[in-house]
């Protein structure tokens, strides 16, 4: 049994897909006209596929001479907006983000552990040894964002990032603090963090997951049950 043909603006839209991918970033693939002799559709059909593109963040149109439609690329903000639209027209707890982005820290420290780089791997010592002077709300969030940002360097992967990004964002719109404030919670954050450091130091991913587990993701856990 043959498949149902596709839609001719489905078929225009992956046509010019096809096109603004085999060509660098900001190649001009042509004006309406010339696209619509080019796929053999009409030109209505062209604009519509052409909208199809411009939302997926990969065709630009513009005007005046020289202009016409313009391949592109979705940047790493256009990627954070689409998902966090998405969360917000999909309705998503701050919970459900806690709960996400502590997932993807679990996955995000045992991958830094296999970082070679003894330049970042230096950074990270030396971000360890300041955890002590850590005591205030703001120090230990300047510290976090630190942390997170060393992490993604040293792991190098984007879409991970991006996606761990996002729900960090959208889990700081709820401004409660997960973390125990009281002078023992302070203390067991600060050892917490001191063993996830040393555990991607000696290069060992399972003991850097496990403490990424115990001082982080349970934390995070216990801190929701409060609320």
């Amino acid at each position: 049994m043959s498949q149902p043909k596709k839609p001719l603006v489905q078929q225009a839209a992956e046509r010019l897909r096809e096109l603004l991918f085999a060509v660098p970033s900001g190649t001009r693939l042509g004006a309406l006209p010339e696209l619509a002799r080019r796929f053999g559709v009409g030109i209505v059909t062209v604009q519509q596929a052409a909208r199809i593109l411009e939302h997926e963040g990969l065709l630009e149109v513009r005007r005046g001479p020289g202009g016409g439609y313009y391949g592109t690329r979705p940047d790493d903000a256009a990627l954070e907006r689409a998902i966090t639209a998405y969360m917000r027209v999909h309705p998503t707890s701050f919970e459900e983000a806690a709960d996400i982005t502590s997932l993807l820290f679990n996955e995000l420290v045992p991958a830094a552990s296999a970082c070679r780089d003894e330049g970042l791997r230096q950074a990270l010592r030396a971000l360890g040894e300041r955890v002590d002077a850590c005591n205030t709300e703001p120090e230990r969030g300047a510290f976090e964002i630190e942390f997170q940002d060393l992490l993604f360097e040293m792991v190098d992967r984007p879409l991970f990032e991006a996606l761990t990004r996002v729900t960090l964002r959208f889990a700081e719109t709820r401004r409660f603090p997960l973390i125990d404030g009281s002078r023992a919670g302070i203390a067991e954050w600060k050892a917490g963090r001191r063993r996830i450091i040393e555990a991607i130091l000696a290069q060992d991913a399972e003991l850097a997951r496990f403490e990424a587990d115990r001082s982080n993701r349970r934390a995070v856990m216990g801190g929701l049950g409060r609320i």
